[in-house]
């Protein structure tokens, strides 16, 4: 009797172990058979070791246990480019690093250009950054950080093509000048400063004399201008003053020589001449005043002479409003004297002189009251 029987099959059955190794077989080539990618990479099929083509993003069949597939992530990449120490055009050690930001543009040239596309970029974009600062003095170093970036993506960008690869774009985080160099640096920089410090004091002490020189200069004038306005005033104060009094003089004068006249016609009116004297200068005096209030001057060219006219404060100072008085002083007088004549023709013609002389006498003592 067999204890070990089961039914049908029993273990250790040979078609048991041949279908469970059948069913085993078949999971892994279906295993095989899928190629899944995701959907920011592609892939690069070989087929016992030949390239086939690139595998899109998603499901895709290929042929079990013979090909394998090579993903390429085409999103950007970043690179870190390791410290690099490199020597200046003019001779000063610097260390410096950078990024380089890159893109994967054509996976099939990325995978039979190069081994390592990564590890390529990185490399020459550590030699492209020593040469570029080997090419520049410290100072551009330190202040054109952008033309090296632009040098460096230029410099890569003729390889990388040939590798299906795009340099976006480059950035160096950091140029670092040795410690010798950033001590000297410093006492640049302070020196540099205090000469700056220095010269904008001199400037502003420069430019405070100069204000207030100017300022002095102005005050100067001004007060040079009013010295001078006010001799000028003084000088026409003094001059209208000697003018004014001259006139006040001249019009004492003559109105004291007018009065003195006045009283000797006065006189001769009373008594029996009948010849009358009248001073040259009541003559002249009273012509002139005559003439210069008419106007009536005249040159022997026949052209008339300008008119003098006087202010009103002018003719009261010399009394030329008080001329119409004594005119009429002297028509008075002129009249005494037409009295006078009549007389004397009388005596001529035999008549009573002592009639006509009282009558006469009461007539001059009459007319000298009016």
């Amino acid at each position: 009797m067999n204890i070990l029987s089961l039914g049908p099959l029993q273990v250790g059955d040979p078609l048991l172990t041949v279908g469970a190794i059948a069913l085993v077989v078949v999971a892994i080539t279906v295993w095989q058979l899928v190629e899944i990618v995701d959907a920011y990479n592609k892939g690069a099929l070989t087929v016992f070791g030949e390239y086939r083509k690139l595998l899109e993003p998603g499901l895709n069949i290929v042929p079990p246990f013979v090909s394998r597939v090579y993903t390429f992530d085409m999103r950007t990449q970043t690179i870190d480019v390791p410290r690099q120490e490199a020597i200046t055009r003019d001779n000063s050690p610097v260390t410096a690093d950078a990024v380089v930001y890159i893109r994967v543009m054509d996976a099939k040239r990325a995978f039979l250009e190069v081994e390592d596309y990564e590890l390529a970029v990185s490399n020459l974009a550590q030699t492209t950054l020593r040469a570029v600062i080997g090419d520049m003095e410290l100072d551009d170093t330190l202040s054109r950080r952008e033309m090296i970036n632009e040098r460096i993506r230029t410099e890569l960008d003729e390889p990388t093509d040939e590798w299906g690869i795009r340099v976006e774009s480059v950035e160096v985080r950091e140029v670092t000048p040795s410690q010798g160099v950033k001590g000297a640096m410093e006492q640049q920089t302070s020196a540099e400063r205090r000469r700056r410090a220095m010269i904008l004091e001199a400037q502003g002490e420069r430019r405070s004399a100069i204000e207030k020189a100017e300022g002095d200069k102005q005050s100067a004038i001004i007060r040079a201008q009013g010295e001078k306005q006010s001799q000028i005033l003084e000088a026409q104060g003094d001059s209208i003053s000697t003018v004014l009094r001259a006139r006040s003089a001249e019009s004492m004068g003559e109105r004291a020589i007018i009065d003195k006249g006045m009283d000797t016609l006065a006189e001769i009116g009373h008594s029996e001449s009948s010849t009358f004297i009248l001073p040259q200068e009541l003559s002249s005096m009273v012509g002139r005043y005559g003439k210069h209030l008419s106007g009536s001057d005249v040159k022997a060219d026949g052209q008339q002479l300008e008119s003098l006219e006087f202010d009103a404060e002018t003719r009261e100072l010399i009394g030329l409003d008080d001329i119409s008085e004594i005119i009429g002083e002297i028509e008075d007088t002129e009249m005494d004297i037409e009295a006078m004549e009549q007389e004397a023709q009388a005596i001529k013609e035999g008549q009573d002189l002592g009639m006509e002389s009282s009558s006469t006498d009461t007539g001059a003592g009459a007319e000298s009251d009016s």
